[in-house]
């Protein structure tokens, strides 16, 4: 299970970070993929673009590979199971602990005068979407890993008050390095929302693609053979191993150690790499956005799984709490 939340646009970084994983995943088990509006409504109140950003986010998991025939994709408010578990967690989540979380932290200054209970309680959410599936499996990065520690707090806490219900929740990647894609600029990764111009957008124009290829953070050259690569350059180099063919590397890399490298060059290959592999994406969603009569034949296919899902561990739940009175 895992859900990722319809504020900005999915990037590259989401793609090889997460979408990669998921399409192989739905393969190999049962999946539950959500679009987080819940969550999303602990920092962006405003609803207007709701909707838009919801099918956008929608379709480019489609367009990535995943298939509403054999994973659940839905809603998140659309399995109304998710609040009563939401509720009940919340009757185990203490106020100390969820103001140390990291995120809380970070939210709160963002936004000093929407500091929300929602927002507070935000883990307490993420777990109970964990959880009404009773998945055991959650392909999240390393910044979601407080989040998962947490739900695996309440699983215990539930577990010995009522009775056995829930599996721990642990992160899964295969077992493999999680993808980290750098930004353009040399200064962290890719953002949703953040360094947009040093952010490439599964949703960007090949005109713009090019532009911020471009852009990327470079200098003069090595001088001396064989010269450790500074970070920004060993990013531009990160980011053609995802997109170029293997010689096309090598002959960069060989260049570089040779001190025969024009950057001019290797970003004007890069950025042409980039637009060959996400065009097609960008086109294919942009068909799948414009259909919504699929999409809500989508949402409602996987609303209707994940409520199946969600029905049959909330009957445990009321079982194990005491609160079935006839």
């Amino acid at each position: 299970m895992s859900g990722i939340r319809p504020t900005g646009f999915l990037h590259l970084g989401n793609y090889f970070g997460a979408l990669r994983n998921f399409v192989r995943m739905q393969e190999e088990y049962p999946c539950f993929f959500m679009v987080a509006d819940l969550h999303a409504l602990t920092t962006h109140p405003d609803t207007k673009e709701l909707k838009t950003n919801i099918h956008r986010v929608l379709a480019e998991h489609i367009a990535c590979g995943l298939d509403p025939d054999k994973a659940a994709l839905y809603c998140q408010s659309h399995v109304f199971e998710t609040s009563e578990l939401y509720l009940y967690l919340n009757m185990l989540a203490y106020k100390g602990e969820l103001e140390k979380t990291t995120t809380f932290k970070d939210k709160a200054r963002l936004q000093p005068d929407n500091i929300n209970a929602g927002l507070l309680t935000y883990p307490v959410l993420q777990a109970a979407d964990i959880l009404l599936h009773r998945a055991a499996l959650v392909p999240v990065g390393k910044d979601q890993e407080q989040h998962l520690e947490m739900s695996r707090t309440y699983v215990n806490r539930f577990n010995h008050r009522y009775g056995e219900v829930f599996p721990e929740p642990f992160a899964f990647n295969y077992g493999e390095q999680l993808v980290k894609v750098p930004s353009l600029d040399g200064a962290g990764k890719m953002s949703k929302s953040e360094n947009q111009n040093a952010t490439l957008y599964l949703s960007d124009t090949d005109k713009l693609i090019l532009d911020k290829v471009k852009k990327a953070k470079t200098d003069s050259g090595p001088t001396v053979p064989n010269s450790v690569k500074p970070d920004y350059i060993e990013n531009i180099f990160l980011l053609m191993k995802l997109v170029s063919k293997e010689e096309v590397i090598k002959k960069f890399e060989d260049d570089y150690n040779n001190c025969t490298i024009r950057y001019g060059d290797m970003k004007k290959q890069l950025g042409e790499d980039m637009v060959n592999f996400i065009a097609p994406i960008r086109e294919k969603a942009e068909a799948i956005r414009n259909d919504e009569k699929y999409l809500k034949a989508v949402m409602e296919k996987g609303a209707d799984k994940a409520r199946t899902s969600a029905k049959a561990t909330m009957a445990l739940v009321r079982e194990a709490m005491g609160l079935i009175y006839y």
